[in-house]
């Protein structure tokens, strides 16, 4: 009896030269169609004219109170008083500690001291609400707070 032994296929071999091309169409693609979450404000706010203005550096370390009435499409939901906004839902100053720590909670130790508050407020907002936020703001120790203005006409 003899043994017949098959000789062994080569194994199959690909180009790699399209696939650089491939790789860079798929990064190109998610470029393009990913967007960056926006928050949806839902207040008037008509902010006062700026004298001086300083640009935020990092936009991550930034969480954002809006002040002013809501808007004419949810006024008849919300009213016509003064409201404020953390992210995308109506607030009172005593979700505001909840609202600083969970968004320290999503930045690294080492950025939580960076933590800015932008604040825009109405210009026609009485100064008691802008009070008592700036107040609830310094009990959760978020100390550094940039005041959003309209830039002024040159």
């Amino acid at each position: 009896m003899k043994l017949i032994r098959k000789k062994k296929k080569a194994a199959g071999t690909y180009s790699s030269s399209s696939m650089s091309d491939i790789v860079f169409m798929l990064l190109f693609f998610f470029m393009v169609t990913t967007t960056m979450r926006e928050e949806e404000i839902n207040v008037k706010i008509k902010l006062p004219e700026a004298t001086e203005i300083a640009k935020l550096e990092r936009k991550d370390l930034t969480c954002y109170i809006n002040v002013g009435s809501p808007l004419d499409a949810l006024q008849d939901k919300f009213g016509t008083d003064t409201r404020m906004q953390l992210n995308d839902k109506f607030s009172s100053v005593d979700d505001i500690r909840d609202f600083v720590a969970a968004k320290r909670e999503q930045l690294s130790e080492a950025d939580r001291a960076q933590l800015t508050v932008a604040f825009k407020i109405d210009e026609q907002t009485r100064m008691g609400i802008v009070t008592d936020v700036k107040q609830e703001l310094r009990r959760c120790q978020a100390l550094r707070i940039n005041y959003l203005a309209n830039q002024p006409v040159k």
